[in-house]
């Protein structure tokens, strides 16, 4: 099938998994609580291998296996102590978690940058492994499972995205960040800002966990930050001398391509609606 999928163009690649992909993800969200957990730790594990298998690209030594497991430990201890199953004090074991790397590094001889590779291991961990963690303090926005909250911003995301990228190829004429990527324009960003607005006031009327003027703010939050997510990841594979992450999703490139405006939203989502 994979195969097939690479010979149609590159927009019916997108389209098509799009459409599977984001049918799979919606549907583990509303479902429940352990669907959702599932789906976002085998997102967060291929995304957290795909950044370090990068980084060895370009001949560093990232300890790739505990980079990953430790992100998905804090992602799923943030999710247990989220709804309560266990007590906030169980936070200090990532710290204990963490500590390991240094012991690790030590026995391994043939890393001439040993601290290098241990900042590139914690950058990982704090790039891919805490945006998704920190997810699970929005799902859990009143201590119990509610999914309005990441589904709401992941369509506004998708929108921001799909609006950007239909505004950028029909109108784009100004660049935004030429230096980083060279294809993003000032059209595209004011397309997406506008699918954005759009969809968080639809939103807005069938998702009441959050009041609107919240919705509106999100879809703002989401389209700078999210933008930024992209130009952060471009300026990373500009580094390694690579056009796409990886190729895993048909038409999207890696888990990072397609994820990495919410590894940089997250964080300012979940900020505003715990603090506002």
């Amino acid at each position: 099938m994979r195969s097939a999928l690479n010979k149609l163009p590159e927009l019916t690649q997108r389209i098509i998994a799009a459409i599977f992909g984001g049918a799979l993800l919606v549907t583990s969200i509303i479902y429940g609580e352990w669907t959702y957990f599932i789906i976002f730790f085998l997102i967060c594990m291929f995304a957290s291998l795909e950044f370090y298998k990068l980084l060895g690209l370009d001949g560093n030594l990232p300890l790739k296996t505990y980079g990953t497991i430790n992100s998905l430990f804090i992602y799923t201890l943030t999710f247990f102590i989220a709804r309560q199953s266990l007590e906030t004090q169980y936070y200090l074991l990532i710290f204990i978690s963490l500590s390991a790397v240094y012991l690790i590094k030590l026995y391994i001889k043939k890393d001439k940058t040993p601290f290098t590779n241990i900042a590139f291991t914690f950058l990982g961990i704090i790039y891919v492994g805490v945006p998704f963690a920190l997810l699970n303090l929005a799902i859990y926005y009143n201590h119990e499972y509610n999914y309005e909250i990441i589904l709401g911003s992941l369509l506004i995301l998708w929108a921001s995205d799909s609006g950007a990228y239909f505004a950028g190829k029909n109108f784009g004429r100004r660049k935004l960040f030429e230096r980083v990527s060279p294809k993003k324009t000032w059209e595209g960003s004011i397309g997406g800002t506008i699918a954005a607005l759009l969809v968080a006031l639809a939103l807005s009327q069938y998702f009441t966990l959050l009041s609107p003027w919240k919705w509106g703010a999100i879809s703002l939050i989401i389209m700078v930050s999210g933008t930024y997510g992209d130009l952060v990841e471009s300026l990373f594979k500009r580094s390694i001398r690579i056009k796409d992450s990886g190729r895993s999703i048909p038409g999207h490139g890696g888990f990072l391509d397609r994820f990495d405006g919410l590894l940089i939203a997250a964080p300012f989502i979940v900020a505003f609606v715990r603090l506002f």
